[in-house]
């Protein structure tokens, strides 16, 4: 995806990249006391995973993506991933989330057969809300008392595009 200022790259997560993939400086990231990773996740769109968000130009690395799949229905054609990003503090305010999801979402529906990618964002993470309506994500409505984070539980909002709203 091409920005004013750059070019993204997604690729794998290295071992070397998870030291610096630790969230925690945002008032978003406060998840409470979690297990360092030994392994980076996959790559492979049919699991859970991430990926590395990379400058082309400078190689470095400004966060990465992620994606678990929920289940709508018993049936495979009824899952779907529900997408994230976690951004380094300087990549922040510059597009890179619009332009990173955005590349996530079209590898979505380019190399599988999923008909709805879904996001979840805080309520109060305007950013984030920005970020996926530029895509073309719907916000569908509020998820109450959804996520534990600073140690209470907060609402959030279910976002989601479907492939034939998809026009990139």
């Amino acid at each position: 995806m091409t920005d004013p200022e750059f070019e993204l790259q997604l690729r794998p997560i290295t071992a070397s990249d998870q030291a610096v993939l630790t969230g925690g400086d945002s008032p978003f990231d406060d998840w409470g006391p979690r297990p360092a990773g030994t392994q980076p996740p996959a790559s492979d769109l049919t699991g859970h995973g991430g990926l590395a968000v990379i400058d082309t130009a400078s190689g470095d690395l400004l966060g990465n993506v992620s994606w678990h799949w929920v289940h709508w229905g018993p049936n495979p054609e009824s899952a779907n991933p529900m997408i994230g990003i976690w951004l380094r503090r300087q990549a922040r305010g510059r597009g890179v989330g619009t332009a990173a999801q955005r590349a996530l979402v079209a590898r979505f529906f380019q190399e599988t057969s999923v008909n709805r990618i879904e996001a979840h964002t805080d309520v109060e993470n305007i950013a984030e809300q920005r970020a996926l309506e530029k895509i073309g994500f719907t916000k569908e409505g509020v998820i109450r008392g959804a996520q534990w984070r600073q140690g209470v539980f907060r609402d959030g909002y279910l976002y989601s595009i479907l492939r034939s709203e998809w026009t990139d």
